[in-house]
């Protein structure tokens, strides 16, 4: 079975796009999950011994777009650029995180600053029900954590975090599902084909 073309990659992003907009409409990001391969890993980091990592569409729809994103009702991910790499089945987006929720002193949105952006690895599926479709079989996030923790604090300050948003912000730590220390995470940091050097174009310096 062939390889993705350009054209079938960017009409997967569109619908991708379309998703996320519908997920931000009802609040509810887990209808994203069908995006994802059976055996798919999403993870990101919060601090250098506490990252975040779901392996497998289940936890993904359970962990990463449930758990993780409960109690941003009405929080939007623009994305603002995507560059996509059709050699290497790869797409980047970039995305702005806004709350929904209006400053009074600016009547602008309380937004986290910073860039943020997702990093995909695409594969049209070979197997089982997904056959023939193309689904992420990875997907790795950034942001400006520092900056999300002084917006959520500029909410709760300005009196207009709402119960949903704190109970939010109470589900950090090690004790929740999928974070791990650097040393037990289930899949890496970088994705496995990235890991194994698989798209490496630059050998490592050396002394």
């Amino acid at each position: 079975m062939s390889g993705p073309t350009r054209a079938e990659i960017e009409e997967f992003w569109q619908s991708w796009l379309d998703i996320n907009r519908e997920a931000e409409r009802i609040g509810d990001w887990r209808i994203m999950a069908e995006h994802y391969a059976e055996d798919a890993t999403y993870g990101w980091m919060y601090a250098p011994d506490e990252h975040f990592m779901a392996v497998g569409r289940d936890q993904i729809r359970d962990w990463a777009i449930g758990i993780e994103m409960d109690g941003l009702d009405g929080w939007h991910y623009d994305y603002q650029a995507t560059l996509i790499d059709e050699q290497n089945k790869m797409v980047v987006g970039f995305w702005k995180q806004r709350s929904g929720i209006v400053d009074d002193a600016t009547g602008e949105e309380f937004e986290i600053l910073g860039i943020g952006g997702s990093w995909f690895g695409v594969e049209r599926q070979t197997e089982g029900a997904d056959a023939g479709q193309l689904k992420f079989a990875w997907q790795r996030d950034w942001f400006d954590m520092p900056s999300t923790a002084h917006t959520f604090l500029k909410i709760i300050e300005a009196g207009k975090a709402p119960e949903t948003l704190l109970k939010r912000m109470s589900v950090t730590g090690l004790g929740v599902p999928g974070h791990y220390q650097h040393q037990d995470l289930p899949s890496p940091v970088w994705p496995p084909p990235v890991e194994r050097g698989d798209h490496l174009t630059q050998k490592e310096a050396t002394s």
